[in-house]
């Protein structure tokens, strides 16, 4: 069960000191840590091994801390709670090249696991006594998991110095920064030695020991991306084709539930992750994700102390929510639901959401906000709201937790079904009501990573996180197709992911009907959102597409700029777009300072 998680909780202080000791810490910072010297490493295979499993160890830093934010939060598809908005600069046009979260944070994160990688591939071929054909595996693995992390920093920073060797001291990290073709360029290269090597099988079984492990699968399926990116479409979409051939396809175990239930710790293994970090409760959660704690309520399971483990820290935008489509196919509109409603202001269409029972006290906060109770029905207010939720894309339902929908949380250690209402009133007995952590406002709240019942009783989760699944996949080849002038490619590749939701298929009646390369280019678009909210991974295509801008700092009715908005659209803060050089982040002060070819972005001098 999770063996490199496994691995890694085991052998975490030791791992510390293995071959780490001339690994970067913040900005090529070289200095050795107190452990074993780099000698003894590498003459133990044993210690080589664990060696490798400090290397994808740092694939847990993103995953353990969890109000740093995630890529979703960068997205347009969610936003975070105002309480941990610090740091986030690169949202409220006020970035520059000594943020954490907007500039060093990930070039930190990433180089360290770069520089981890190359020390195992430049030595671990020379350790005494080592498997020819498993050193060369594990050199693949590490050769991987750079190019993992150089393709986020590309993306990020728009070219970046590109290290492949061992480095002994900073006077060796003084290169220069490749262009972000040139590293493109690099990782196809980097990825084809992966791909042509062997002893990489193309994926692994559940119940291998080395399930977890890179496999040839997601290399074809990073390689594709890559080639996206250089818009050589046929090259990509050969390579999804790759991965499907290497034996990875969608889960349809539990039909109409399908969606839902692949996010579950017992389908965790299934044959649609083709790369995903491997979680466990175990350590306090050194090995686990806290997606449970920070995108849950604290309504959700707990040990029975009856206080709640969730944080709602991750709020889903309304804008995202309203672009999931009804049952038929169409486009969501409110007016179709309640007439007027987009012609109001966002106060004044607060009171379509407030309760049937709302006691005068509570009606009378609501005008005060600016609601317009003349709108108010009871009996019916509820079911009038809940009406325009419940015909949508079946995956809406599976990811959210929309108003008047209810939650199975666990609080007090006993399973009890909540109810989301507004105002809220007590978690407890009478009403049930599911409480957020800012229970005075009304936020769509997630749903998929949560657990139900009581399946999670910790803030951190033992679920696997897909970092590359086969409905990625799926989208990306469809993506490429189109590109290609297959149309109709396309619409079969997304129809694979649409049916397994229950979604209606393209091209099945008038509104699902594809008129050609544009309109399916933006229906991929939106595939991509609803099928990956939460996963991380959409925010670097919205990059790709260039709709990041638009779609994450759209403006209102109102002219109120995008922001965390309460379900109705009233904001609780808003964005602010600092301008063009805002597509990546600034290189880090401290590392323009020691590198003497470093070049900062422009715009951020």
């Amino acid at each position: 069960m999770k063996n490199i998680a496994k691995k890694y909780c085991k052998h975490v202080a030791l791992a510390v000191g293995l071959g780490w000791c001339c690994v970067g810490c913040v900005n090529m910072d070289l200095a050795p840590l107190n452990s074993a010297s780099e000698s003894n490493v590498w003459s133990s295979e044993t210690l080589a091994e664990q060696t490798v499993t400090g290397v994808y160890n740092v694939l847990y830093e993103g995953a353990k801390d969890g109000w740093v934010g995630w890529f979703d939060v960068w997205s347009s598809m969610m936003d975070l709670d105002r309480n941990w908005i610090g740091g986030l600069d690169f949202l409220f046009a006020t970035n520059s090249s000594t943020s954490d979260r907007g500039s060093e944070r990930w070039w930190k994160n990433y180089y360290g696991g770069i520089l981890r990688a190359n020390d195992v591939i430049s030595n671990l071929p020379s350790v005494p006594g080592m498997d020819e054909a498993k050193a060369s595996r594990l050199v693949s693995e590490c050769r991987f998991l750079r190019s993992w992390w150089y393709y986020r920093l590309n993306i990020l920073y728009g070219g970046v110095p590109y290290y492949t060797e061992a480095i002994k001291n900073t006077d060796e990290a003084k290169l220069a920064r490749s262009t972000q073709d040139q590293i493109w360029d690099y990782l196809i290269q980097d990825l084809t030695k992966c791909i042509e090597d062997s002893n990489l099988p193309d994926k692994y079984s559940s119940s291998d020991a080395n399930y977890g492990h890179i496999t040839k699968g997601a290399a074809y399926a990073l390689r594709g991306k890559v080639y996206m990116w250089k818009k050589e479409w046929q090259k990509a979409a050969d390579d999804f084709e790759a991965v499907k051939n290497c034996g990875y396809s969608l889960y349809t175990a539990d039909g109409a539930n399908s969606y839902k239930q692949l996010f579950k710790e017992e389908n965790e293994r299934c044959d649609e992750m083709i790369f995903s970090l491997q979680c466990s409760s175990a350590n306090n959660g050194a090995c686990a994700n806290n997606k449970n704690g920070n995108y849950g309520t604290r309504s959700m399971p707990d040990d029975g102390t009856g206080t709640g483990i969730g944080w709602t820290n991750y709020i889903i935008n309304p804008n995202f929510v309203d672009s999931y489509e009804n049952a038929d196919g169409s486009k969501f509109n409110w007016d179709d639901y309640i007439p007027g409603y987009n012609e109001m202001t966002a106060e004044e269409r607060s009171v379509y959401f407030l309760r049937d029972d709302a006691t005068e006290e509570e009606k009378a906060v609501y005008a005060d906000w600016g609601a317009d109770m003349s709108k108010y029905i009871t009996p019916g207010n509820e079911a009038r709201i809940k009406a325009a939720y419940d015909h949508r894309d079946p995956r809406l339902a599976m990811s959210v937790i929309t108003p008047y929908s209810t939650y199975l949380g666990g609080r007090a250690g006993v399973p009890t079904e909540y109810t989301m209402r507004a105002p809220y009133r007590d978690v407890m007995t009478p009403t049930y009501d599911l409480q957020t952590d800012v229970a005075s406002m009304v936020y769509y709240v997630n749903r998929k990573f949560v657990g139900e019942g009581m399946e999670i009783m910790t803030f951190y989760s033992p679920i696997d996180l897909p970092l590359i699944r086969y409905a990625e996949v799926l989208l990306n080849w469809a993506e490429a197709l189109n590109e290609l002038g297959d149309v109709s490619g396309a619409v079969e590749k997304v129809n694979e992911v649409r049916r397994r939701a229950g979604a209606q298929p393209l091209n099945s009646n008038a509104p699902t009907t594809v008129t050609g390369q544009e309109d399916m280019r933006q229906r991929i678009m939106n595939e991509c959102h609803w099928e990956l909210v939460g996963e991380d991974v959409v925010f670097f295509d919205e990059i790709r597409w260039r709709t990041w801008k638009d779609l994450k700092f759209s403006k209102d009715s109102q002219g109120r700029t995008n922001g965390m908005r309460q379900v109705w659209g009233t904001p609780t803060y808003q964005y602010t777009w600092g301008g063009d050089n805002y597509w990546v982040l600034p290189i880090p002060a401290r590392e323009i300072e020691m590198n003497p070819n470093m070049v900062q972005n422009e715009g951020y001098q």
